[in-house]
């Protein structure tokens, strides 16, 4: 094979700096950020807005009913003359069948409404589950780099419940507690004015403490959503590296940062629940000292009415069926106030939980293709960068003024030490990362101007770290290539010489892949990734550690298949393992930040530099 002309030798690498941690917890919410979420949480009751309706039509006729019910017991019990021995019994009996019925239809339409939300919140959760998940799958790599992946889980699954059930259930609740509120002051007016007076002295009492309770708990809501996502991204992260934990000995450290997380995430809740529990008490003992109250004056006001003391025309006359009525007005008045208390806990955690939830929304999709970016078609594969300087972090750069041509259907192997930057190469090749400056091309084509599609399904790609997707082997291998046939699906496998292993599983190329593949070794899910390679028709090929855990026999046996799948395109090979890249066109060596070494296998080994060494010493450790 020919040297590969045209590299440049001014190339600097740095370590990859990027860091995964859980976001802080966000700073208190103003009434403007409050007014701005429930706004956007609107839109989505908005979406099914005959649902409401019908649930809040059956919300006033169940609350309406229930309204009357104490008024038609008053007049029962006022049928009942104590004086004078006397019951109009047809009178008791119509008012109570009336009251019966009331409360009949105030049952049957709330167990409606009931049925309705339950509907409605599943509809809710659907939309916002598919909006966020959909919009994640819109966002950069770099977002995932950044963000605990339990974070994010925490999100679609306890924010998203949190929320929905604030936006099926406690919204409609406060507009039936409002109508209660506002239908048992006219009630209580009716009957007696002085004692609604009376009772009128608690209620700014009551309206007081909530306030003052709601905005201490606020913040707390807000971060127990917190901690509960940072406990489930350590969690999340910690499981899936139980073989590495066991090995190494560290069970116990890790169980006592887990129980550290897990203390700060039960201390969240309890101060959140702690704090919001008393809100609800509180109220209610407001409510009862109104209701000895109402006790004290109505049985005053009505001793003075059956005794003569009081006239019928004057304002303070009640009789006893009023005087219940009236109670129960009270009863009935205080439980949405202090419902309504415990709905604002809910609410200060469902904002807190829509808060998360629409950052992620609000994060900036990944860059749009440049106005009038044309499709990469016919793609020959010429790969060429110029002066490329990048860095994950701003003023920190990894590759300094790189600048590489790659000729059509040639190979080029990149080595050196970890954390040199050859994988952020590959991130820049495949724009999951745009470049600080410089340019990249692809058969002269700048890649910023053209499609990422276009750009991305010219590569095909296998990686080190291998992901297989819950499904068959055989959909797993056909994954980049829709509409394969089962014969090339089993040709790709046994030129990835994993064809007799799949035959000898149950099911063959029918067995169910779970777990990302955990009944499977990682050498033969890597396998099955080089397999899916193969099945690709892409021009251009991406080997980023391909064989890395493959064991020395197999990788032998694959090579005559990797050569055939590199054959005709454009390769690039970034590898630890030598004995995997002797065949390439060309060979950079980093180290130390610099290429310090190209030209091919035999030619470097002449050279007897780092690279000579560096691969005569794996050949003696393999010896």
């Amino acid at each position: 094979m020919n040297n590969m002309p045209g590299f440049g030798n001014a190339a600097h690498f740095g370590g990859n700096s990027r860091n995964k941690q859980a976001p802080a917890p966000s700073a208190k919410l103003d009434a403007k950020s409050r007014r701005r979420v429930l706004l956007r949480l609107g839109k989505y009751l908005l979406n099914y807005k005959w649902s409401l309706l019908l649930g809040f039509i059956l919300m006033m006729g169940s609350n309406l009913l229930g309204i009357i019910g104490p008024k038609l017991s008053g007049k029962a019990i006022n049928a009942i003359k104590p004086g004078q021995g006397l019951v109009d019994l047809d009178a008791v009996g119509h008012y109570s069948l009336l009251m019966a019925l009331c409360y009949a239809g105030s049952a049957i339409l709330s167990f409606a409404l009931a049925a309705l939300l339950v509907l409605l919140g599943r509809r809710i959760t659907y939309s916002l589950r598919k909006d966020i998940f959909g919009h994640l799958m819109t966002l950069p790599v770099g977002y995932f780099d950044t963000h605990a992946t339990g974070d994010i889980i925490s999100r679609i699954s306890y924010d998203v419940d949190t929320v929905n059930t604030s936006l099926s259930h406690d919204l409609l609740q406060v507009c039936a507690s409002i109508v209660t509120v506002v239908g048992c002051i006219y009630m209580m007016a009716s009957i007696s004015p002085l004692l609604l007076i009376v009772f009128a002295v608690t209620v700014p009492i009551s309206l007081s403490l909530t306030k003052k309770r709601t905005t201490k708990v606020r913040p707390l809501f807000r971060l127990r959503s917190a901690k509960l996502g940072e406990l489930n991204g350590y969690a999340e992260e910690m499981l899936s590296g139980q073989k590495t934990i066991r090995a190494y000995g560290r069970q116990e450290k890790i169980s006592d940062v887990f129980a550290g997380r897990n203390k700060d995430a039960c201390d969240a809740y309890y101060n959140a629940d702690y704090h919001g529990a008393t809100i609800g008490p509180s109220v209610n003992f407001i409510n009862n000292l109104s209701l000895a109250l109402i006790i004290l004056f109505g049985g005053i006001f009505y001793l003075l009415s059956i005794t003569g003391g009081i006239a019928p025309t004057s304002i303070l006359y009640i009789m006893l069926g009023d005087l219940s009525s009236f109670m129960q007005y009270s009863r009935k008045f205080s439980g949405p106030v202090n419902e309504f208390a415990n709905i604002l806990a809910d609410l200060q955690s469902a904002l807190s939980a829509a808060e998360r939830i629409f950052r992620i929304l609000d994060e900036a999709p990944e860059k749009a293709d440049a106005p009038g970016a044309k499709e990469l078609t016919d793609v020959k594969g010429e790969v060429e960068l110029s002066g490329v300087k990048f860095g994950y972090i701003p003023g920190k750069e990894i590759i300094h003024d790189l600048s590489v041509k790659a000729e059509s259907g040639r190979t080029v192997a990149i080595v050196g030490p970890t954390g040199a930057g050859k994988t952020t190469l590959i991130n820049l090749l495949m724009r999951f990362y745009d470049a600080n400056e410089g340019r990249i091309t692809i058969d002269g084509s700048e890649i910023r101007e053209v499609t990422r599609s276009s750009l991305r399904s010219s590569f095909t790609m296998v990686l080190q770290d291998t992901w297989l997707f819950g499904g068959t082997i055989a959909e797993n291998i056909a994954y980049g290539r829709e509409g394969a046939t089962e014969e090339e699906i089993e040709e790709a496998a046994k030129a990835a010489k994993i064809d007799g292993f799949i035959r000898t599983l149950p099911d063959g190329y029918a067995t169910v892949v779970t777990d990302n593949g955990v009944s499977i070794s990682k050498g033969q899910k890597q396998l099955i990734t080089i397999a899916r390679a193969m099945l690709s028709d892409s021009p251009m090929l991406i080997l980023d550690e391909a064989t890395s855990n493959v064991d020395s026999m197999t990788e032998i046996q694959i090579q005559e298949a990797m050569l055939k799948l590199m054959r005709g395109r454009t390769c690039f090979v970034i590898a630890h393992r030598l004995s995997t890249i002797k065949n390439a066109d060309l060979i950079l060596v980093v180290r130390d930040g610099n290429v310090t070494e190209q030209g091919t296998h035999e030619s470097l080994l002449r050279s007897g530099g780092f690279y000579a060494s560096l691969y005569n010493s794996q050949f003696e450790s393999c010896g």
